[in-house]
């Protein structure tokens, strides 16, 4: 049971994602509708079966400010799906990397800001990507979509079949 559910405004807007206990308990208080199971997985309750949800619908639409994509690690990480930004290797050992280095004036924002691996990271140094015969896949920049949903999230939701209905497509972020 600890598989994640899309949870969608009444509108089919992604608004959340939230454990399969969370979305039962909304569904039994007639705050949400199943639209979409785990084919064949359900729960034993003490009165009911119920199956287990992929993505609910709420009822009642919920008004949420457009939410502000803030600049961390993870969302770096989601950002260039988790691949170095200079060789294109897909590792568990990801840094962050400034292109240009901090005592060359680099700041932290999204247009400085790239997910590398560490022999990468090596090998640049604290100079800049063409002084080493470096060069960038694509150039950073914040990404001009801001899902409700947490920018990792939306990035792995993309990978479910069922939920990539839901979600919307932007350019900024790889299909997979």
């Amino acid at each position: 049971m600890n598989q994640e559910v899309l949870v969608l405004n009444s509108d089919y807007e992604p608004l959340n994602v939230c454990s399969v206990r969370r979305a039962i308990a909304l569904v039994f208080l007639g705050k949400a509708d199943i639209l979409h199971t785990e084919d064949g997985q359900t729960i034993v309750g003490a009165e009911r079966t119920f199956a287990v949800p992929s993505v609910v619908k709420l009822r009642h639409h919920v008004r949420r400010p457009l939410p502000e994509l803030k600049l961390t690690r993870r969302t770096i990480f989601a950002r260039d799906n988790y691949t170095c930004q200079y060789c294109g290797t897909v590792t568990k050992e990801l840094t962050i990397d400034h292109v240009i280095p901090r005592r060359a004036g680099g700041q932290a924002t999204w247009e400085n800001l790239v997910t590398c691996c560490r022999r990468c990271n090596i090998r640049k140094s604290d100079k800049l990507p063409h002084q080493v015969g470096m060069r960038l896949i694509r150039p950073p920049r914040r990404p001009r979509y801001t899902p409700y949903i947490s920018l990792t999230k939306y990035i792995l939701g993309r990978q479910n079949a069922v939920w990539r209905t839901y979600l919307p497509t932007f350019a900024d972020f790889p299909e997979s």
